[in-house]
């Protein structure tokens, strides 16, 4: 099996400048998970003490910040995965589990064959980049099935529904409903709690439209387009560890609202992948001051890497 080559940080760095970017914090992941939540929190409040004449505006803003802010939470976690959220190994994954999106373990085992194989073939996330480039109609498309709601359908849903389908008449439903409710146990758990509270003062309506409309469609397109600037139109079997990641820069409303917690330096992060998140922009400045930047594979912003993964001319410049 082809192993992605490795980057060596005493390539790059002195052992002065390696020690502080490696350094995981004991309080700025929690720092930066506590900030996801009370976003959250503070969109929702502002939506629901919004007046009615002002929450045409407010519910979109906010499902835009909450979508974005749920996509940092499972940034998060996947620091947690790598082990980089807290110097504590039982902290780091009690809080992965516990205040994230959950699963850790399952996903940790997974994602890190990711990194071992990068962009080689045996990479289980090559299917993510492996289509690209495609034409803008069928981006488009992809982009309304997932603002649309019909993305997160198939992925979280539609197959629970065809096992119902597909059950005999003989076949007891019990076990596929036990199933299906501990596998959603933690979406159950939220839905009925956050109810709870709210529905005794007439906002009932909180969880459905500020919880799960940004996590049924927000979330899904600014996933994709996190997928695309990561590894879309990278070569497959690429030899060159500076290249099997793309870096993304992102300005401030980029950073709000689909690009959160320095997911956007995704080269540096497949280069160093234990270097905790809130230290990538010091270790992108470092490599720029290095020189190093001209061999890494970098975006002037999202919209040049949708161009790049839409544009028919993309598989030419790849061949050049």
């Amino acid at each position: 099996m082809a192993v992605a080559a490795r980057v060596d940080p005493k390539t790059y760095f002195t052992p002065e400048e390696w020690a502080p970017l490696a350094r995981r914090s004991p309080w700025k992941g929690l720092a930066l998970l506590a900030h996801a939540w009370l976003v959250i929190g503070l969109a929702m409040a502002l939506a629901v003490a919004a007046p009615s004449w002002w929450k045409l505006i407010a519910i979109p803003l906010a499902i835009v910040v909450i979508g974005g802010r749920q996509l940092g939470i499972a940034i998060l976690m996947h620091d947690a995965a790598h082990a980089a959220l807290h110097p504590d190994l039982k902290i780091n994954d009690w809080v992965g589990n516990h205040l994230t999106t959950g699963g850790l373990l399952d996903y940790r085992n997974y994602h890190l064959q990711h990194h071992k194989f990068a962009q080689q073939v045996e990479d289980p996330d090559l299917v993510l980049s492996a289509p690209f480039p495609i034409t803008r109609t069928s981006l488009r498309r992809k982009i309304v099935r997932d603002l649309t709601g019909q993305t997160y359908w198939k992925q979280r849903w539609s197959g629970l529904f065809k096992r119902l389908a597909e059950r005999k008449p003989d076949q007891p439903l019990w076990p596929i409903l036990k199933d299906a409710v501990y596998a959603r146990r933690r979406f159950l758990s939220g839905m009925v709690v956050t109810l709870a509270l709210t529905a005794p003062f007439g906002l009932w309506w909180v969880w459905p439209v500020l919880w799960l409309v940004p996590q049924a469609t927000w979330l899904p397109m600014i996933t994709r387009l996190r997928n695309i600037a990561e590894h879309a139109c990278v070569a497959k079997n690429e030899p060159d560890p500076l290249r099997h990641a793309r870096t993304t820069h992102a300005n401030w409303l980029e950073r709000a609202v689909i690009a959160p917690y320095f997911v956007n330096y995704h080269c540096e992060h497949h280069m160093f992948m234990h270097v905790p998140c809130y230290n990538l922009p010091r270790a992108h400045r470092l490599l720029k001051a290095k020189g190093v930047m001209g061999g890494m594979l970098t975006a002037p912003g999202y919209l040049s890497v949708l161009t790049l993964a839409s544009a028919k001319a993309a598989a030419v410049a790849l061949a050049a």
